[in-house]
């Protein structure tokens, strides 16, 4: 099903490319834009469902994971050293996506602003960011009305209180947990169901664009896509360099060992495909079982690096193609969004689309926007699910490290990761 469902991702792009290429090329500028407007429809539709499925999915997923963690001392421990290793990863991985942005500039010369609807909401709702306004949005006045607003930080702060609470009784309120994760499961299967339009979405979405803007659009999501890669090797790099640190020589027969977890991850574009792999393959390397156990679980929800680089990276490009410029200190807020708000959907199909159209609406930006990036995000997803297996792993070897759970491998294993390391 995966390789099926990459075949029509694909095939939906280079139809979508040659539908928009035939529109623009032999339609006057009035017809080609009649054609990507009828087009746009079905990209429409496709957001609104995603929105539809976005504050019950939130709540009935981070309720349940926050629900099921213990508080004994030993578990407590190994959690904060585990959630220290997660925040800073997160906040370099945020941090990386904003400098290369910056650096690469892939939005340059698009000047998609006169398509921009909403200018002057644009500008008054980048003003009136502040940190008062981003502190005081943190807590909701009413949760239904947050939900029936998808005010996403909102959302999660409710859901850190409910699992929080169910998690301090002493029977764990069973029924209502039951009942949060049945339904956490009806709201990922609705996910799965909007999310096979996704081909459906990206042809009308590649089409309509090529069809006003013509090819040359793809130069600049050949820049686009470029960059992201380059700073997603920058993020590895940056990540073996950390583990090396704490691990010594033991990276690089842990790297040798999650490699192929890393290709499934990569050729299926979900980083959830390869997690049996990566429990297999880290008490290879002396992992204790756990300690993977243990951290995997939270680095699904609380690790996604590739999904935050390009949370940060994307949302740059989408703002730089329409000309809106944010202060240092508005970014910084970005930033802060982004590390609250990417915590509460992990582990959802495409998760990253629902975090950036998130971040658009909070700014006041028009949710339409994703559809510049809508057309090329399974390639680049293929990445960042990579990405997100990479610095699990690298989690986990480093808490057993710090735990002193990290054992010696067995002289059969030993082998091995120095064969797959020469």
């Amino acid at each position: 099903m995966n390789k099926r469902f990459a075949f029509l991702i694909i095939a939906s792009m280079i139809l979508g490319v040659s539908v928009g290429w035939v529109c623009n090329q032999y339609l006057d500028p009035a017809g080609a834009k009649a054609a990507a407007d009828n087009l746009s429809m079905i990209t429409d539709i496709f957001l609104r469902l995603i929105k539809m499925i976005i504050a019950p999915l939130v709540f009935t997923t981070l309720v349940a994971g926050v629900a099921h963690m213990e508080d004994a001392a030993a578990v407590g421990r190994i959690g904060a050293k585990t959630m220290t290793w997660f925040i800073g990863a997160s906040a370099v991985s945020l941090l990386l996506g904003l400098l290369m942005v910056h650096l690469l500039d892939p939005g340059a010369g698009l000047n998609m602003a006169h398509m921009d609807v909403a200018g002057t909401k644009t500008a008054a709702s980048t003003d009136a960011f502040t940190l008062k306004g981003f502190i005081t949005h943190l807590v909701p006045t009413s949760i239904f009305d947050a939900m029936a607003k998808n005010e996403i930080l909102q959302i999660v702060v409710f859901s850190l209180f409910v699992g929080t609470a169910v998690a301090a009784l002493d029977d764990k309120a069973p029924q209502v947990l039951e009942l949060v994760e049945q339904a956490a499961q009806i709201m990922l299967k609705v996910t799965g169901f909007v999310m096979k339009l996704a081909p459906l979405a990206i042809f009308a979405a590649l089409a309509s664009t090529i069809a006003t803007q013509g090819l040359g659009m793809l130069a600049t999501y050949g820049k686009f896509v470029l960059g992201f890669y380059a700073t997603m090797g920058v993020l590895w790099a940056l990540l073996f360099i950390a583990a090396a640190v704490v691990l010594g020589k033991r990276v690089f027969p842990l790297f040798g060992v999650i490699r192929d977890p890393v290709l499934l991850a990569f050729s299926t574009a979900s980083s959830e495909a390869a997690y049996p792999r990566i429990l297999d393959s880290l008490p290879k390397v002396g992992v204790r079982r756990r300690i993977v156990s243990f951290v995997l679980p939270l680095g699904y929800s609380f690790n996604l690096d590739g999904s935050m680089l390009y949370c940060t990276f994307a949302t740059m490009f989408i703002m730089q193609a329409h000309g809106v410029h944010l202060t240092v200190e508005q970014q910084i807020f970005m930033l802060l969004l982004l590390m609250v708000t990417s915590k509460g959907i992990a582990g959802v199909p495409r998760a990253s689309l629902v975090v950036i159209m998130a971040t658009l609406t909070y700014f006041g930006l028009p949710e339409a926007w994703i559809a510049l990036v809508l057309g090329v995000d399974h390639l680049l997803d293929m990445g960042r699910s990579a990405t997100n297996v990479v610095g699990n792993s690298v989690a986990a070897a480093v808490v057993a490290k710090w735990e002193g759970e990290l054992d010696d491998m067995p002289e059969d294993e030993a082998k091995v990761a120095k064969a797959a390391k020469a």
